[in-house]
């Protein structure tokens, strides 16, 4: 994955946002303010710290040299995973979408809810980026 397919992935899920809490160069995605991952999409090498269930994390770090606990975050609950092309596109993908997940599962219902109704990027008809992610 390129910085470019990160923002794609992450800003295709429905309410998603991006924010620079920490300054211009690192990117914050948030669903209802909350955070689903942080990624400085200039560094080289490309990496991504995601939300992730504590058995689950431990599991991918074991299977994954490029997976390792989350930079300066909760080392139970995030990863950090450096983009290096030994992790399939879509294992990537898999994990931002469980991130997003474990974030909106932590919203109120009246929040998710809300979540439901929004739809922050509508389809375009020949648009074929909408559905990267």
């Amino acid at each position: 994955m390129v910085p470019d397919e990160v923002r794609r992935c992450c800003l295709g899920k429905q309410g998603a946002f991006e924010d620079f809490p920490f300054g211009e160069q690192v990117s914050v995605f948030k669903v209802a303010s909350k955070i689903f991952a942080i990624a400085d999409l200039h560094a080289l090498p490309l990496q991504v710290s995601l939300k992730c269930a504590p058995d689950e994390a431990e599991a991918l770090r074991s299977e994954h040299p490029a997976i390792r606990p989350g930079y300066h975050l909760n080392k139970r609950h995030w990863n950090t995973v450096t983009l290096d092309g030994s992790i399939p596109d879509d294992e990537i993908e898999d994990m931002i979408q469980d991130s997003y997940d474990l974030v909106v599962a932590t919203l109120t219902r009246p929040q998710r809810e809300d979540l439901r109704r929004t739809n922050p990027r509508p389809a375009v008809p020949g648009d074929s980026s909408a559905n990267d992610c």
